[in-house]
């Protein structure tokens, strides 16, 4: 259930960061690092 929340939040954020300006390529490596980062909140 950790890693849903975890892969929904890093998506929302993603989308928000790097959806936009980036495109496709900036938005998956936002979705990469918010995903490894909320790693330390959810443990």
């Amino acid at each position: 259930m950790k890693n849903i929340i975890r892969a929904l939040l890093a998506g929302w954020g993603a989308n928000k960061i790097g959806g936009g300006k980036c495109g496709c390529i900036g938005a998956i490596v936002v979705f990469i690092i918010l995903y490894w980062l909320l790693g330390y909140v959810f443990n």
